[in-house]
């Protein structure tokens, strides 16, 4: 109701423009129009001032509503107005965006079905609404679905990609009894499950119950401008009653107060925010609340998932262990390449791409079976092979062997982005504590930190809980903390956090929901471009500020001597504004 009234106030002020300059006198229908956009824009203002004046807190809204007062006092409706409906719109934008931001739990609700089909003698059934399905009951998931519910595996086997909950960028193979989680994808044929838990203890559910309090406990911006508040609004009231005290001269007092009138701190912040809004908008940076640029440029401690942040969010062959002394790499990776050329699993995926970087020739593979918990198998030149993880390892790795013995081992990990260690090593030249938390083991993590050659504090074995919990503890110590992620797993923290960021992907929208700047694309260069950009648009913001207080004083103290009076010092003001403007439109540029 608040932001429907507001194109009508201002199209009041238009008219009362109009009427003012081209009439030159105050008819009543102008002091009608002037009195109409006075009482509805500065209406919640007063509302609010009273109950924060009850709070004990100060805020630079006082003095915009002292100037309303003495405006409407000494006969400058003009002014008055213009104050008034400065501040109901950019108050009731602001609510708006924050109102938005806390109800922007669409892409996470709409990701699971509605709708679920039952599993009963062994046939797909009829369709029931999700919220009616109590433990027990058996569902059906095809292939590519969204898996709705908790509950076990009743088919002999299944492939479900749970990175959406763990981060990490591998498919997980699924034997009959296995337990299934909410939220992770059945990428494999369409199979049956027995629901342990109902739609509302679902692990899924909780992982949006926990987004909605992050956001709703979210604390509320203080405005840079109203820092300052008290400071002007002491030297204004010291320099208009002195004036007052020595001369008794009321024109003398209004030229001071036009002077002072907060406009300077008004603007300087919003139009460097949008300026800075824009700037991170040309470098493929999505701000979605000004407010986040003011805290980014706070930011004290940045805490990064580790797959899909640092790394590319895809595993790579990193070493080939030979066990045949008989065999070479280049044929290794000619028979793997050949058996798993036509799969779809990532680990598959990358023992191709290996065998390309090797130039291993391309020769066919025949006969090829695949067994959910054993591996796959082929004849390869008239030989079978089997490829199968070895679980004696350390780490994520595939064993190669014939019929009689061993030929190789391959071990995997997540690849680096090529710009991970400059971008971190500057973010911590900048004096940010830098933080990993990661649903990967800690061997993993450990060794990408090694890698990077980073002092950063690694907390491994992440659940969604244990990221927001980490995050809050940070918080609880004062520090203002940034949250750098790009999947499902890490919606909670992003919205727990000071600041979330999130590296965009069509397959992980909740996250970017849930975040307060979104990076499209995924270059890790973009999180040290949008601290860069902050902080400049803060800086300018305060030079902004301080130029507009200081040449308020200098202009309030002419006017106390007699020298501005206050027509003067109302023109003198808008060259002031103006001058703050320009000032603060330089945060456009990147």
């Amino acid at each position: 109701m608040r932001l429907l009234c507001i194109p009508s106030i201002v199209l009041f002020g238009i008219v009362a423009y109009a009427v003012l300059f081209f009439t030159y006198q105050l008819t009543i229908i102008a002091i009608l129009i002037i009195f109409a956009v006075i009482f509805i824009g500065s209406f919640h203002l007063l509302r609010d001032t009273i109950v924060s004046l009850a709070h004990r807190h100060f805020g630079l809204d006082y003095i915009a509503l002292l100037a309303i007062i003495v405006g409407v006092a000494s006969g400058e409706y003009l002014v008055a107005a213009v104050i008034a409906l400065m501040l109901s719109s950019g108050d009731a934008l602001e609510k708006y965006a924050v109102a938005r931001a806390k109800n922007s739990l669409t892409a996470l609700t709409n990701r699971i079905p509605s709708d679920v089909f039952l599993w009963r003698n062994n046939t797909k059934d009829k369709k029931v609404s999700i919220a009616s399905v109590v433990a027990g009951e058996e569902n059906f998931v095809h292939k590519g679905e969204v898996i709705p519910l908790d509950g076990i595996l009743l088919t002999s086997s299944a492939i479900t990609d749970e990175s959406s909950l763990t981060g990490e960028p591998y498919v997980m193979e699924k034997m009959q009894g296995d337990p299934l989680r909410s939220g992770t994808v059945n990428v494999g044929q369409s199979i049956a499950m027995r629901v342990t838990k109902p739609e509302s203890d679902s692990t899924y559910r909780k992982i949006i119950d926990m987004v909605q309090r992050a956001q709703n406990e979210q604390s509320p911006l203080v405005r840079v401008a109203d820092r300052y508040s008290i400071f002007f609004t002491l030297v204004t009231l010291a320099i208009a009653g002195t004036v007052f005290f020595f001369t008794y001269d009321w024109n003398l007092v209004l030229a001071v107060l036009v002077i002072a009138t907060p406009c300077p701190l008004i603007l300087a912040t919003p139009i460097a925010l949008i300026g800075g809004m824009n700037a991170c908008a040309k470098k493929n940076i999505i701000v979605k609340q000004l407010s986040s640029i003011e805290v980014l440029s706070r930011a004290q401690a940045m805490v990064f998932d580790k797959t899909g942040t640092i790394t590319l969010g895809k595993p790579r062959v990193a070493t080939l262990t030979l066990h045949d002394q008989k065999s070479t790499e280049q044929h290794i990776y000619m028979i793997a390449a050949a058996i798993e050329r036509h799969s779809l699993h990532p680990l598959a995926k990358a023992i191709v791409e290996a065998a390309k970087e090797h130039h291993a020739p391309q020769v066919p593979a025949t006969d090829v079976e695949e067994r959910i918990g054993v591996g796959v198998s082929a004849v390869v030149n008239g030989k079978r092979y089997t490829l199968a993880k070895d679980r004696s390892a350390k780490g994520l790795a595939i064993q190669l062997r014939d019929d009689t013995h061993d030929l190789a081992t391959f071990f995997f990990e997540d690849e680096i982005k090529k710009d991970s260690k400059q971008i971190l090593q500057t973010l911590k030249a900048r004096g940010l504590r830098l933080f990993i938390f990661t649903g990967d083991k800690g061997e993993a993590a450990e060794r990408v930190v090694s890698t990077l050659d980073q002092t950063m504090t690694v907390k491994a074995n992440c659940t969604p809980e244990d990221k927001v919990t980490g995050v809050r503890a940070l918080k609880e110590q004062g520090i203002v903390t940034a949250m750098v992620g790009d999947g499902l797993n890490d919606a909670p923290a992003l919205a727990s956090a000071d600041v979330g960021m999130v590296f965009s992907n069509e397959e992980h929208t909740a996250a970017s929901e849930a975040a307060d700047v979104v990076f499209l694309g995924g270059d890790l260069s973009l999180v040290l471009s949008s601290l860069v950009i902050a902080k400049r648009t803060m800086q300018i913001a305060l030079q902004s500020i301080w130029f507009g207080i200081g040449m308020s004083i200098v202009g309030m103290l002419v006017a106390a001597f007699g020298f501005l009076p206050p027509l003067a010092g109302a023109l003198a003001q808008e060259l002031i504004d103006v001058l703050v403007i320009v000032n603060a439109l330089r945060a456009s540029r990147s």
